[in-house]
């Protein structure tokens, strides 16, 4: 079992990170926001998850403890694959996941492409009382600098949004929600899909994504 890596970062492109631990490099599947949080040639470490089929080893990694447990319960939810439940830890934080199944508010996880109705209902009747619920800290610290809004709209064009689609989204969010202007910038790439996605029906993204 391969619990953690910690090496540098060779390649990074999407939503796999290219780490070479000990000689050895490990293609691992993550969040966009890991992704972007990650520099060619720069030290990284992240808590992985090993999962094993007939067709090969594949590895998915966080930068936090709490985002690789969620990953694994979700992954124990009927209908639930690696991909979505890395679908749904691309748009929620674990405080968020905890609370949209404390508050059975599977509308959290419907918006995740590759989770229908019905798991998303399964994912908040199957990890009812195993999530603890704690309240976020406050944000902090100076309104998100252009640069942070810049990183979110290229991890955007990335996953498939149009540029002019994906800028006017974290612009608009950025001034209509004051959260985001202090958030970090994986934060506001989570705010940003939310957003996108509650309003896919007038902005598609171009090809297709990730289930």
């Amino acid at each position: 079992m391969i619990s953690s890596l910690r090496g540098t970062v060779l390649a990074t492109t999407g939503g796999v990170v290219v780490i070479e631990a000990g000689g050895v490099g490990f293609s691992v599947n993550t969040t966009p926001a890991l992704a972007l949080s990650t520099r060619v040639g720069e030290e990284a470490r992240v808590h992985t998850s090993l999962i094993v089929r007939d067709d090969g080893f594949t590895l998915y990694g966080f930068a936090e403890q709490a985002e690789l447990e969620v990953f694994q319960l979700l992954i124990g939810v009927t209908g639930v694959g690696p991909k979505s439940a890395l679908g749904v830890l691309a748009a929620l934080s674990p405080e968020q996941v905890a609370q949209a199944v404390a508050d059975e508010q599977d509308a959290a996880f419907r918006k995740v492409s590759g989770i229908g109705p019905k798991t998303a209902k399964l994912i908040t009747l199957q990890l009812a009382g195993k999530l603890a619920v704690v309240p976020s800290s406050a944000a902090t610290g100076s309104p998100v600098a252009a640069v942070a809004v810049d990183d979110v709209v290229v991890a955007l064009i990335g996953l498939g949004w149009p540029e002019r689609t994906a800028r006017q989204a974290v612009e608009e969010l950025v001034a209509d929600d004051e959260s985001a202007r202090t958030a970090s910038v994986s934060m506001l790439l989570r705010l940003a899909l939310g957003r996108l996605g509650s309003a896919q029906s007038s902005a598609s993204p171009l090809g297709g994504r990730a289930s």
